[in-house]
């Protein structure tokens, strides 16, 4: 069985919708696991989000770019993300709000307050994580 054949059976058992390249390595060396990962997202089956962060993605009908597969949209895949990136984060004064009824302005930005040290971007097309402190 091939590396990328690997990777793709690992990405169909999982339940996670974002992935790290660190969790692929068991599969290969640094290597082939870049071009495996590299080979997937030229196939519109990964979206890259950053540095070793990667989604799953399908093939838009409609533009035939890959497009992100995720039930929360991007900020859902983003706060996972960070979740596996070991980053602690909250949600801001205007998702707050709008959660607990007190405004009635949906929050449309991707938007995430994190307490530390964050340097990465995340960021799919041209849609990108911004970042509270």
């Amino acid at each position: 069985m091939t590396v990328r054949a690997r990777i793709e059976a690992f990405i169909a058992r999982s339940q996670d919708q974002v992935f790290l390249t660190r969790e692929f390595s068991p599969f290969g060396s640094k290597e082939q696991v870049a071009r495996a990962v590299r080979g997937l997202v030229h196939d519109h089956q990964l979206v890259r989000m950053g540095h070793g962060v990667y989604a799953r993605a399908f093939t838009s009908r409609l533009s035939g770019d890959p497009v992100l597969y995720n039930e929360g949209g991007f900020i859902g895949a983003a706060r996972q993300a960070l979740d596996k990136l070991g980053v602690q984060w909250q949600f801001t004064e205007a998702q707050l709000d709008y959660r607990e009824g007190r405004s009635n302005q949906i929050p449309v930005n991707p938007v995430v307050r994190i307490k530390g040290r964050f340097r990465r971007k995340l960021r799919v097309g041209k849609t990108e994580l911004r970042i509270e402190r």
